[in-house]
């Protein structure tokens, strides 16, 4: 495994960021590749090589493959702003699904040997739990249809031409680095966020819909082992937290280790699922996967983190497709 060349995208981005880390402890010899649209220049580890650019610039991707025969591809980079993404079509595809192709066809032309992909549990869709890989898919958003479509293109391109890959599913994953100042996305960031900044915590709906909130360092290294792990190859592996909470225990857990008292502003629910919770099983036993964090002491690591870096701005997405149904917390320009 020693300097393997490996190619990382996303890795200005929160959980990119951490791969690199992860791969540079393991030997890799790391090109980290990101276009800075919802990343961070010094989240990259300087022990990697930087490239500021885009999976949707083809040019560019040959030209790395060419210069460092990547062994492996991390395909980190995403928009993963599952409400958003029916509001934003056109970019969800064009950056979530083409953008994953282009790498593909550079993958299978330069003849990598395994593809890491991180796909969503958004892929799984409503009414599926708990979430088990073998599940027929039923994505019912934009994001996870384009996930899905890359899981489904990359089992063809490993019939076909005999690229070997490896999915993983990892679901509300939080910690350090991460983008605060996201107003769309980042449920753990957008509060502290809005704590830093004296505002109440808006929760859509009654706040009692739940998910499994996953601490990073329970994900990172597992993506990093990856392809390293023979019986990992060419199969498909939720990753995260095993507990499941409701949005309101979410709210009042980062308000402890933020140091106030809980303050929900309760907004209209949004259409979304209203429980997602996954099994790993699959995954302990390939990996020996056991998380080790609780969502409380992953709270505590990423507020102190988040304590000393202080308030990211929010930014407005831009340009939308549609803006019909928009939810009204979304129309202006902060967060409440």
């Amino acid at each position: 495994m020693a300097e393997a060349a490996s190619l990382v995208t996303g890795a200005a981005g929160f959980m990119g960021a951490h791969v690199v880390d992860e791969l540079l402890a393991r030997g890799h010899r790391v090109v980290a590749l990101d276009d800075l649209s919802g990343g961070f220049a010094d989240n990259v580890n300087p022990k990697a090589q930087f490239v500021s650019g885009s999976v949707t610039d083809v040019k560019l991707l040959q030209q790395l493959c060419r210069q460092h025969r990547f062994a492996y591809i991390f395909h980190l980079a995403a928009y993963a702003a599952e409400g958003l993404s029916h509001f934003i079509r056109r970019f969800n595809y064009e950056n979530n699904l083409i953008g994953s192709v282009n790498l593909v066809n550079v993958a299978v032309n330069h003849d990598v040997k395994c593809f890491v992909f991180t796909s969503s549990i958004a892929v799984y869709g409503p009414n599926q739990l708990p979430m088990t890989e073998d599940l027929t898919p039923q994505p019912e958003d934009p994001y996870g249809i384009a996930k899905y479509a890359v899981e489904l293109d990359l089992r063809a391109a490993h019939e076909l031409f005999g690229l070997n890959y490896v999915i993983f599913r990892p679901h509300n994953v939080y910690g350090e680095r991460q983008n605060i100042g996201d107003r769309y996305r980042n449920v753990v960031g957008i509060f502290m966020n809005n704590i830093l900044q004296g505002k109440p915590l808006p929760i859509f709906g009654d706040g009692e819909q739940s998910r499994a909130f996953s601490y990073i360092g329970d994900v990172a290294p597992v993506i990093a082992d990856s392809v390293g792990v023979p019986a990992a190859c060419n199969q498909v592996f939720n990753v995260g937290a095993d507990q499941a909470y409701s949005v309101n225990e979410l709210g009042r857990t980062v308000s402890r280790a933020m140091g106030v008292e809980f303050r929900p502003h309760y907004l209209p629910a949004r259409s979304e699922v209203k429980h997602a919770y996954a099994t790993h099983e699959k995954t302990a036993r390939v990996f020996g996967y056991t998380p080790r964090y609780s969502l409380e002491a992953g709270v505590v690591r990423m507020a102190a983190w988040v304590k000393q870096t202080g308030v990211r701005q929010s930014k407005n997405f831009g340009a939308l497709d549609i803006e019909k149904n928009l939810p009204v917390s979304w129309q202006s320009k902060t967060t409440p």
